[in-house]
């Protein structure tokens, strides 16, 4: 089946975006308990990551409806996550770790509920099901296989190096929809 290049650039770039996030995955736990963190500490950071993402996804859908550049606030959802997973080398205490967690949580509210309407808008309507199964196939092989590497690299190597990975992978991930934001604003 052939795809066109909106969905294709939407896909490349939403699996670099899942590797990037992926590698941290359960080690959450593990780096929450290197800061300092207890089990209560772990269950706020991720609780403020869904708490946050989960309002304004709502917020950010509506707004890019009325008024909102969708491929504009997907792209600068990517960039601030990179910017947020950067932001892990200066975790010290689980409130910093919270903290990095809700922005994570903004982050992915930007990117999330737009890369989702660009992707439904862009579908070829008579195989839609496969193409939302394409990408839901490779979210979850991508997120596999990259916590299994983020395990190796936080094993054997350090976080520190686990987060500038992560954070490259991310912020490679918004370059790659730059052209695609570019090309949109030209139409």
């Amino acid at each position: 089946m052939k795809m066109n290049k909106y969905i294709k650039s939407l896909l490349f770039s939403a699996t670099l975006w899942y590797f990037g996030e992926g590698m941290m995955g359960p080690l959450l736990a593990f780096f929450a308990q290197k800061v300092g963190g207890n089990l209560l500490e772990i269950t706020w950071a991720w609780a403020s990551f869904l708490i946050v993402s989960g309002v304004f996804y709502i917020i950010v859908g509506k707004f890019v409806d009325l008024k909102g550049n969708k491929e504009l606030v997907m792209v600068i959802g990517y960039g601030l996550n990179a910017v947020f997973t950067f932001c892990y080398l200066f975790v010290s205490s689980p409130w910093h770790l919270i903290a990095v967690e809700a922005g994570l949580g903004f982050a992915t509210a930007l990117a999330t509920p737009t890369w989702n309407a660009l992707f439904s808008k862009y579908t070829d309507k008579d195989n839609d099901g496969f193409q939302w199964g394409i990408y839901g196939g490779l979210e979850k092989i991508t997120t596999a296989a990259s916590i299994l590497i983020g395990g190796i690299v936080v094993n054997y190597l350090s976080f520190n190096l686990l987060f500038i990975i992560m954070g490259t992978i991310q912020l490679l991930a918004t370059v790659v929809q730059i052209p695609f934001l570019l090309e949109k604003k030209t139409k």
